[in-house]
């Protein structure tokens, strides 16, 4: 399943930079950065829910927010792309 996640993080002072760094580096290690803070996951119902509880927890619920779009399984037809930066097939081949 398709899952855009995206997260607005407070850093006005050094636990929020440090609040910020720990959030994305747990979002590339699972997703794709499509824009600065948002990223698109294409993981099983399973590694989703992982995913999201690490994130809750890295998070100051007060100062911090972190949204989900479940784009489901037929994502391809809910995603359009204009501009510069070139996308990506997150079922395509990976080179590592």
């Amino acid at each position: 399943m398709m899952v855009l996640i995206s997260y607005d993080v407070s850093t006005v002072d050094s636990a929020g930079k440090t609040r910020l760094r720990k959030v994305a580096k747990e979002c590339q290690n699972h997703a794709q950065r499509v824009q600065n803070s948002v990223f698109e996951a294409d993981l099983d119902y399973s590694a989703f829910l992982k995913l999201k509880d690490r994130l809750v927890k890295l998070i100051d619920p007060k100062k911090d927010s972190l949204r989900f779009y479940y784009l489901g399984n037929n994502w391809k037809k809910k995603i359009e792309h204009i501009g510069a930066k070139q996308t990506y097939d997150p079922e395509g081949v990976i080179i590592i």
